[in-house]
């Protein structure tokens, strides 16, 4: 089922999935129909936890947002997903198979927030080098430098490139495996207007080709953008369901207004701490949220940050 939306200056088509109720609930969507599954996944980080007995389920063949603000937790759940995360508890089942297993490698792309590309290759090069490590044909490397309209920067050197050139290279590189699961950590950030309105609607595109996208922001007006939506606070998910369900639960008219009615409803103050009143059925206590460790398999001379500098 599909619904038109606007959102954020532009029209999008909002995917439903088949017997989803979006109720709140972290498993909105049943492990038969999820391309992603998490079951009691618990992330500690210098005895401190970042991830708190976290379930969810990410439909397939969808965009979901994974929202919050910074220090929500949202990169570390992604780490876990593509299986670079070191975890104490749980489970993540991706398409079948346990994260980060070998049978995944050609099936799920990860962009990280920053873009992890070879400054002295060209984006030609950059994009043979991984399509070459895949075992993928040439002919591919073509499709995708047409998909992220780059086929006039792909002589140019990428330690040349402007920010949002370089993101669209590190997206490509992602893509050149025709994943099956694309994972996109705050894929917009410091992006022109009509850039993002550009990669949004080729997110809108690889969904409507049966891809599923898991894209995480810190920028709640995207949450227009997307299928279904996660919001994250301190570790814990508030809520999982589609834009509307959520306004219509809130009685709000916004996003941003909706996340902050479900932060009051939660007792959370300010500081992330959960207040006297805070209720505890169907609610998860928030942690505190450490530091990312460094990134495992990013290249040595990829522009890129460690993931210590994330949140």
């Amino acid at each position: 089922m599909t619904s038109n939306i606007t959102g954020a200056g532009s029209t999008a088509t909002r995917r439903t999935a088949p017997g989803v109720v979006a109720t709140g609930a972290a498993d909105a969507t049943g492990a038969a129909d999820a391309a992603v599954v998490v079951d009691g996944l618990c992330v500690e980080r210098g005895g401190r936890p970042v991830l708190g007995h976290l379930d969810l389920r990410i439909p397939a063949g969808m965009v979901t947002g994974l929202l919050g603000p910074s220090g929500a937790g949202k990169s570390t759940l992604m780490r876990a997903i593509v299986g670079v995360q070191a975890v104490r508890s749980g489970t993540v089942t991706v398409l079948g198979a346990p994260a980060g297993s070998a049978a995944l490698r050609r099936r799920v792309g990860y962009v990280t927030q920053a873009p992890s590309v070879y400054e002295d290759l060209t984006v030609e090069q950059n994009l043979r080098y991984f399509a070459r490590l895949a075992g993928v044909g040439r002919g591919r490397v073509e499709e995708v430098l047409a998909q992220v309209d780059l086929k006039s920067e792909q002589a140019a050197l990428s330690g040349h490139l402007s920010g949002g050139q370089l993101s669209r290279v590190s997206l490509a590189c992602a893509l050149v495996t025709d994943p099956d699961l694309l994972v996109l950590d705050e894929p917009t950030v410091g992006l022109d207007p009509v850039l993002r309105r550009s990669l949004w609607a080729l997110f809108d595109e690889l969904a409507a080709s049966g891809t599923t996208l898991l894209v995480s922001s810190h920028v709640i007006d995207e949450a227009a953008r997307c299928d279904e939506l996660v919001l994250m606070r301190d570790g814990a998910v508030l809520a999982h369901e589609g834009l509307d369900s959520l306004l219509a639960r809130t009685g709000t008219t916004d996003a941003e207004a909706a996340f902050l009615a479900l932060i009051d409803d939660a007792g959370i103050d300010d500081a992330g701490e959960a207040g006297p009143d805070a209720g505890s059925a169907g609610q998860q206590t928030p942690g505190s949220v450490g530091r990312p460790g460094p990134r495992h398999g990013v290249p040595p001379l990829a522009r890129s940050r460690q993931d210590g500098e994330q949140r």
